[in-house]
């Protein structure tokens, strides 16, 4: 991350886009608690990072809009967009019909005729409805015209279990968007993380698919607002020597905590937070994975054909000359996800990393 000043976002929608977008005078009204690009330093949650983040793009961007269902008056199921129709008004967040397809549509001819749209699928599998349009017009369109009509386009997603929820509900489907070229795929880790990589999508003239891990919404942070972050770049959050832990979004708490645990049995082990699962950012893995030698994918994925498979594929691919045992992954299970009450079964933990790290050949 840079500690550059996020840039305000610039160009002008045309005509006929501007005449759906807030006046001006709307965002003049907004409250001045936090004054315009003003940065702040503040411990918050995820949660709240996010809200701060789709706040700040509302105030300094007048094309930016916010939809989904239950996002206006009631801010989400998960708060995330607590106060913002309130703050902003209902042409700048807005609820919509339970229709995923249609959210996303509707999002795509937005954002071709000139504004940002961000709009939130209430949980990961609700989002499956809303896929041929993503596979086949948001994924597609810049290359259908050659670059002529890009489509800055945001689509938060809730994923990941650790809440307690069912089926339908813990779901993590980012194998199936990394596998969609023209994609780029997201999920932070951290309050930090959630508030720049936000910003960073919003900004990006393409699509992003930000994918948010539910059991992080609560976990808190120093947040400053200032910190920029690139997106299609890894970050080695911890060193270490003797191995490299790569993991992203939900798992990289527990990739730090097995971390943490393995150094207590005398083995120094780094850690990698990918944060773009798409485009995936090779250089910084593999100059990791080839100072240590020894590597483990943590997700909590299935682990058939899935974002673990592939960067263990590229590590063995690109560093094999370097690795002094096989690249592990510790992930879910090839299994429907697991009812609330075998949740902590299902889910990667730090003994099953611990015991990932046993097999790593090291009486050699």
């Amino acid at each position: 991350m840079s500690t550059a000043t996020l840039p305000k976002q610039t160009g002008s929608a045309p005509a006929a886009a501007t005449q759906n977008a807030t006046p001006a005078s709307s965002v003049a009204d907004a409250p001045t608690d936090h004054p315009r690009s003003a940065p702040v330093v503040e411990t918050m949650t995820m949660a709240a990072a996010l809200n701060r983040a789709l706040a700040d793009a509302l105030i300094e961007d007048e094309r930016v809009l916010i939809f989904g269902e239950d996002v206006g008056a009631l801010g989400g199921v998960f708060r995330i967009t607590d106060g913002l129709t309130a703050r902003f008004g209902e042409n700048r967040c807005f609820d919509t019909p339970l229709a995923e397809s249609g959210i996303v549509g509707t999002a795509v001819g937005m954002a071709m005729n000139g504004l940002v749209p961000v709009v939130e699928l209430q949980f990961d599998a609700f989002a499956l409805p809303a896929f041929e349009q993503v596979v086949s017009h948001v994924a597609k369109l810049g290359n259908r015209t050659r670059g002529d009509v890009r489509l800055p386009l945001v689509i938060r997603i809730p994923y990941g279990g650790g809440i307690g929820g069912v089926e339908h509900h813990c779901d993590s489907s980012e194998a199936y968007y990394t596998h969609t070229p023209g994609l780029t795929v997201v999920s932070p880790s951290t309050p930090q993380e959630a508030y720049s990589l936000l910003r960073a999508a919003i900004a990006s003239p393409d699509p992003v698919v930000f994918l948010e891990p539910k059991k992080l919404y609560w976990s808190k942070g120093v947040v400053d607002t200032s910190v920029t972050a690139e997106l299609r770049q890894a970050q080695v959050i911890r060193e270490g020597s003797d191995l490299t832990l790569i993991s992203y979004g939900p798992s990289v708490p527990i990739a730090l905590e097995a971390a943490e645990a393995a150094t207590a049995e005398g083995r120094s082990v780094q850690v990698i937070d990918v944060r773009t699962l798409t485009p995936f950012d090779d250089a910084t893995v593999m100059e990791a994975v080839r100072g240590t030698g020894r590597a483990i994918v943590i997700a909590e994925a299935p682990g058939f054909a899935s974002v673990a498979s592939e960067i263990q594929a590229r590590v063995f691919e690109q560093c094999f000359e370097y690795l002094e045992a096989p690249v592990r992954r510790v992930t879910g299970f090839d299994t429907p996800f697991a009812s609330p009450k075998f949740e902590h079964w299902y889910l990667p933990d730090v003994d099953r990393v611990l015991d990932a790290i046993d097999t790593l050949h090291w009486e050699d």
